[in-house]
């Protein structure tokens, strides 16, 4: 049976790298499509000039298909559609959004288009504005996340159960066991954003790829509810957010708390104390910052060799 996530998008492995601010321009995004997978451009920390600039150099540096990421509430979104067009971006995930509002005209353009859900509501409202996979993303992942705070391996199935299009999983998703265990759930791909945040060619800081690999169990916190429900790091800037929620604090006090361009001081310039954090919970399996191909390949050989292993598993009769 053909694998219908690796047909779609034209690459060998139905593997996915995620598109995740500060961490995902040209060189990972080439890194992994090169490396057999889809690379993503993340376009929600790039102004339009800079994202063009990173379009054209991932097609300089990769000849296979990579995607761009583009979440709907960004405030530049038609030019942003608009490079996209120009430069013939092939593949386009969107996020953080109505799918009503852009499927259509990126469909029109030929553009094979995945959208980003939490819940079924929404994995139904997608697929009826014609997307051509499904990300379903559980509540163990980094960055923005639903409100419902469904678990991936509840979300995975009960996606796959309401929809006919393919659907990727996403969210605690580091290791070939894991995608595996997406699979065995309905999944016919997986988008991997924390163990792509590490690899070398990540655009993170170098101390926040650190403070990942240093992360443990429970390190990560669903926080900012009030606002968009955002996963973080523990750090001061996490606790003051903790602290003024306990406290009651309105939405426009939290707003003030965040400020502007915290993501980019944590991720992308490097303060791990008063930047914004966003990384999932598997950041605490996440032990070595390593080429993005091996990352890949890695993932990938587990999965083969987990996948023969259960099916050599022999059960005895005990009726």
């Amino acid at each position: 049976m053909k694998n219908r996530i690796a047909s779609l998008f034209g690459i060998q492995y139905p593997i996915i790298q995620a598109g995740m601010v500060w961490c995902s321009g040209w060189r990972l995004a080439s890194a992994v499509s090169n490396a057999g997978g889809l690379g993503i451009i993340g376009a929600g920390s790039m102004y339009p000039e800079v994202l063009l600039e990173h379009i054209q150099k991932c097609k300089k540096a990769t000849s296979k298909p990579f995607a761009v990421n583009v979440p709907l509430l960004y405030p530049n979104v038609q030019e942003v559609m608009d490079i996209i067009v120009a430069e013939q971006v092939k593949v386009v995930f969107t996020s953080a959004g109505n799918p009503a509002s852009w499927t259509g005209f990126l469909k029109e353009k030929g553009i094979t288009v995945a959208h980003v859900i939490a819940n079924t509501k929404f994995a139904l409202k997608a697929e009826a504005c014609g997307v051509d996979a499904i990300v379903a993303e559980g509540f163990e992942a980094g960055g923005h996340n639903g409100r419902e705070e469904t678990t991936t391996m509840c979300l995975v199935p009960m996606v796959k159960a309401v929809v006919k299009v393919p659907v990727i999983a996403a969210g605690g998703i580091g290791s070939g066991r894991a995608m595996l265990a997406a699979f065995a759930l309905g999944a016919e791909g997986v988008q991997i954003g924390s163990a792509f945040a590490v690899a070398e060619e990540s655009s993170a800081h170098p101390s926040f790829k650190h403070r990942i690999v240093e992360a443990m169990e429970g390190d990560t916190k669903l926080t900012l509810k009030k606002l968009v429900p955002v996963r973080l790091l523990k750090n001061e800037f996490a606790d003051a957010v903790a602290k003024a929620e306990s406290e009651g604090a309105s939405v426009e006090a939290l707003k003030h708390l965040l400020g502007k361009a915290r993501a980019k001081l944590g991720m992308f310039e490097g303060n791990m104390d008063e930047g914004e954090l966003e990384i999932g919970q598997v950041s605490a399996m996440l032990q070595d910052i390593k080429p993005a191909a091996v990352i890949l390949h890695s993932i990938w050989s587990e999965f083969l060799e987990e996948k023969n292993r259960l099916s050599a598993l022999e059960f005895s009769d005990y009726r």
